[in-house]
């Protein structure tokens, strides 16, 4: 199953749970489950009477076939198999994960690299990965020796194949596959004529019309506390996806320096600005999912620029000693409403 590194922070305010065997016309039905490490939650509004059993064996299906492709935790999937390809030849590879991958590479080239899903290595060195924190800070050389197994441009993406520049390069797709899934469950549901939705996935939503009251569905962004949960805002974002990237909870501190456990690739060291959370609203769950730990790894200014630059409507929180402060791009106060 695929597992993020970095906690998705977004809280849905949703209502009524219907356990029918179909869902009736203008009832809110909810249909969950486990997937990725994490939960599933599709909740619709459907004009005409949906099975929903056959509705939710197709949404597991797509789950399944998802993870087959690219989760790193099945030996055998598809990228785990690229993985353990230790050759600089060509591999062969689904249509399906290859337009992940080009997405992932699309994202990191807007972001100057600051997106890179080669960053595995320099993640568990600093003990954000599947191993606990290090006994010891790592050294600058060996963060150096790391960084020589890293880098999305050690990575080829043919038509119908991907190869490695570096024989151990390993890519890990959690930042963006969750968004990808959420896009293929609400297209899922668009065959079934169901137009107004929630999908969500470990935090990643995608949104479409409005609830059985006839009322936007509404998103609660947390507040980035360390000790406890509270809600910074209430918004509602029209048909559009969004996701939150933060680094307040998933770190630890040695020797009294604290310690993200989001990596600038381009350095090898967690990042160490005062920028805490940062949402992305956009069409595509995939894309808002890969540009949320992008911007979050950039920094304010350097996140803020580009999201002016390619009009991306984005939500910036950075803490101010003992407050935090809100920067919002022009797109974001132009497509979100705030209650």
């Amino acid at each position: 199953m695929l597992m993020l590194l970095n906690p998705r922070l977004l809280i849905v305010v949703i209502s009524i749970i219907l356990n029918a065997c179909s869902a009736s016309k203008n009832q809110e039905t909810h249909i969950t489950g486990p997937t990725m490490g994490t939960t599933y939650n599709v909740k619709f509004v459907s004009i005409d009477a949906v099975d929903k059993l056959e509705l939710t064996q197709q949404i597991e299906q797509s789950l399944i076939d998802i993870n087959l492709l690219m989760s790193t935790y099945i030996q055998d999937s598809e990228l785990s198999r690229f993985n353990q390809w230790n050759s600089v030849k060509p591999f062969p590879m689904s249509a399906t994960t290859l337009k992940v991958l080009n997405e992932a590479k699309r994202l990191s080239d807007m972001s100057e690299g600051m997106l890179d899903v080669t960053v595995g290595p320099l993640v568990n060195l600093w003990g954000f990965g599947p191993k606990s924190q290090p006994v010891k800070i790592p050294t600058e050389a060996l963060i150096n020796m790391t960084r020589k197994l890293v880098g999305i441009d050690k990575l080829t993406i043919g038509p119908s194949w991907a190869s490695k520049a570096e024989p151990a390069l390993y890519v890990d797709l959690s930042t963006i596959a969750k968004g990808y899934a959420v896009d293929q469950l609400a297209e899922l549901l668009g065959t079934h004529a169901i137009t107004n939705y929630l999908v969500e996935i470990g935090g990643e939503m995608r949104l479409s019309g409005v609830k059985a009251s006839g009322t936007p569905w509404k998103i609660a962004i947390e507040k980035p506390e360390t000790e406890q949960r509270a809600v910074q805002k209430i918004i509602s974002i029209g048909t559009n996806a969004v996701a939150t990237s933060g680094d307040y909870r998933n770190y630890y501190e040695s020797d009294g320096v604290r310690y993200s456990h989001l990596i600038n690739p381009n350095t090898g060291y967690p990042i160490s600005h005062n920028l805490v959370s940062v949402t992305v609203v956009h069409p595509s769950s995939m894309t808002a999912d890969g540009l949320a730990t992008a911007l979050n790894v950039m920094g304010k200014d350097k996140a803020l620029a580009l999201a002016e630059t390619f009009n991306i409507a984005v939500l910036l929180i950075t803490k101010e000693k003992d407050s935090f402060t809100e920067y919002t791009s022009a797109k974001f106060e132009q497509l979100v409403t705030v209650h």
